[in-house]
Formats: structure tokens, sequence, C-alpha cells
């Protein structure tokens, strides 16, 4: 176990049911904010957007809306919403959403300062990789999901179609000023979206877990993610408005932002994203939960970090777990409790001759994330994960 860790978050993290009332007494980072939000519903549904125009106004906070983000955010759209914010001098963002609004407000806060295209800057694939010049718009995120942890780091996750590309980007200069985490605006979620969130909440803490990078604190704080959102997902998934099961769900989530800090995540989360880089249609957290379980069983069938998985079987309520299958156990009793243990690639257009594809395109996006898994894991390795998970 490692006993050292590097740790900054500029984020003030507001928590807690009813907590948007408190955004106009907030310090809030300018006079007119670009609202970001998605081309669907949701803020409406929830009653975020009115309460949150309503603090907003009792800032003195002028609005200029864009509500333009998909579910896997495009690079056209970066573009298009950072010269939206150029033109009407809007000098800073608030990104009331889920995970794809709150990555774009990352990308959209650079672009609306820094010359070029989101490509110049992104590291990896076909981006340039280029340093960015001059310090984002600052962002204020307001979170209606529990997945993503997007709310308190630097990062989201972009796609380029032209190249089918899906690009973490992001830079410490890009983290959020402020953090509304109001488990009260969750509610209005469908179950088997707040299934598919969940999960990837559950993922970024377990992933952490697996890293060969983990630490006494990254260890400590995923645990008791883990332990909350395996004891609530069900919970939440059976009926949107307990409030209680929404909080902890949202608990796990934002500490997962903390634990991604800390120690990264593994290659799971590069093969997803090559799966939804390729097949548009499919949400992330969906893909995440179809080739979990091969994936941890990878690292099982080579002891690469046993206690771990032994700890993470315990921490999701099998306290005499003694073995690393246990884990799988809890995992598949977890999916099966959320009604997602029978998604099937094969229903989002996947085909088998594609497992090689996929494999290399997610260490050409996020090689990265594949030299923290805690043992090697070559194109071949990845390739069968895909096999073993397909149907």
């Amino acid at each position: 176990m490692r006993m050292s860790f590097h740790f900054y978050n500029p984020t003030r993290i507001v928590f807690g049911s009813g907590t948007l009332n408190e955004l106009g007494n907030q310090a809030l980072p300018g006079k007119k904010a670009l609202l970001l939000m998605s081309c669907g519903k949701s803020a409406k549904v929830s009653g975020a957007y009115d309460r949150t125009l309503e603090q907003l106004k009792k800032a003195g906070v002028e609005v200029a809306e864009f509500a333009k983000v998909m579910e896997n955010p495009l690079k056209d759209m970066v573009m298009e919403g950072a010269a939206f914010a150029r033109d009407n001098g809007c000098d800073f963002i608030v990104a009331l959403g889920g995970g794809a609004v709150l990555d774009s407000a990352t990308a959209i806060s650079a672009m609306a300062t820094n010359e070029g295209d989101l490509w110049d800057y992104v590291c990896g694939g076909t981006g340039k990789g280029k340093p960015l010049s001059r310090p984002g718009l600052p962002v204020v995120t307001i979170t209606l999901t529990a997945g993503t942890a997007s709310e308190i780091n630097c990062w989201g996750v972009i796609s380029n179609p032209e190249t089918q590309e899906k690009i973490g980007f992001g830079d410490p200069m890009l983290n959020p000023v402020l953090a509304i985490v109001d488990p009260e605006l969750m509610r209005t979620i469908p179950a088997r979206y707040t299934a598919y969130q969940g999960f990837d909440a559950l993922f970024h803490n377990t992933e952490v877990m697996m890293s060969n990078g983990v630490n006494i604190l990254s260890e400590t704080i995923a645990l008791s993610a883990i332990r909350n959102i395996a004891m609530y997902l069900p919970r939440a998934v059976r009926n949107g408005h307990d409030l209680e099961a929404r909080e902890h769900i949202a608990y796990g989530s934002t500490m997962a932002g903390m634990t991604m800090q800390l120690t990264s995540t593994t290659a799971q989360h590069s093969m997803e994203h090559s799966m939804s880089a390729y097949h548009h249609n499919l949400p992330h957290g969906a893909g995440l939960i179809m080739i979990s379980k091969a994936f941890a069983e990878f690292f099982m069938e080579r002891h690469a970090c046993d206690a771990q998985f032994v700890k993470m079987a315990r921490a999701m309520g099998m306290e005499r777990a003694d073995k690393p299958q246990d884990f799988i156990t809890a995992l598949v009793a977890l999916q099966e409790a959320c009604g997602v243990a029978d998604l099937k690639m094969s229903d989002y257009g996947f085909t088998p001759d594609e497992f090689m594809t996929l494999a290399k395109g997610a260490r050409s996006m996020q090689g990265g994330l594949f030299a923290a898994n805690p043992c090697e894991m070559t194109d071949e390795d990845s390739a069968s994960i895909f096999e073993k998970s397909y149907r």
C-alpha cells in the first residue's frame, strides 16, 4: 500500500439535499453566465432550471443559454458553445446537467479563451497535445446525475466523429470553482439511467482499487463510496424519489471525483470509450457494465490484485468474502438487482469482427489508463475481454 499521495482540488463543494437554494449566496466568479445544458428536458423536468435562474437572478447574474449538449458530446458542439460564450460576452459558465454537460463545460471553458481547435490541445490519438496558453472561463457545476464526478474535476471526455475518437481532455487550471451537488435534483432520472450512472460511479471507484497507483487515501475513500453505492443503488433504481438512496449514490459519485484525482482509473474506461466512439448510441455506463465481469476476471486469472477484490466484495455486502471471485458474485448480484445484468453488445450494433479494432482504439485514444492496470494487458487481451463480454 502506497503511503504517499498528492491531492489538490480547488473546487468548493456544496453537498446535500436543497443546496441549490444556496447558489445565490455563493461568491460567483462573474456577472454574465453561459448557462450550459443538454438538448433534452432533464433540467426543466427536475425543476433545476427555474430554481437555477432564480438563484442567478438573486446573485445579480445575467444569463445566456446554450442548450445543445448531446449524450456523448461532440467536438463541433464544443466549438460552437465556445463561440457562443465569446459572442455573448460571458465571463463564466454554469454547467447545469449530467456528465455530458459537465464534460462539455471543461472543453468549452478552454476553447472560449484559447485559439484554434479543441483537438489542437487534446493529448492522445490524433490530438496535437499543445498546452493551453490562457486559463479557461471559470466554471460552476450543478450536477443533475450521480455518475461521472465531473462536477469536481478538470476533465471531460469529448468525441470526434471524423476520426472516430473519444478522448479525455483537461488541465488543472480548468477545475470548477464551485460544485453544487443536490440529490433533490436527481429524483426524476429514469430507472435505467439511474443504474447506468450509478455503475459508472461504482466503476470509477473499483478501478481505483484495482489500479497500481492506489494509495491509503484513495483506497479509504473508494471503499466508502463502493459501500454506499452497492447498498443504495437498487433502492434508487426501484424508486427514484427515495431521497435517502439518491443522497448516498450522489455521495459515492462525488467521492469518485476525489479518488480519481488521487489514483488513475484503469483500462476498463479506455475500452468503453472505444466502444461508444464507434457506437455513439451506447450509454457510457451501459458499456462499462457489459465488459465489467470479463475485465475483472482477467486480473483474477493472473492474481494481479487479489486482496483488492476481497476488500471490495466485503464493502459490497459480502462480509465473509475471502477470495477474489466473491467480487464477481457481488457485482453480478448488484447488476441483477438493478435490472442491467442482461445488456447485450449486439443490441447496439456491435459485431464480433470489431473486437481488435475496439482494442486498438482503446489504446490509441487513452493508452495512459492501460499503464494503471495492475498487470500488462495487450491488445489481444483487450480483444479477448470484448469477445467474452459479447452476446
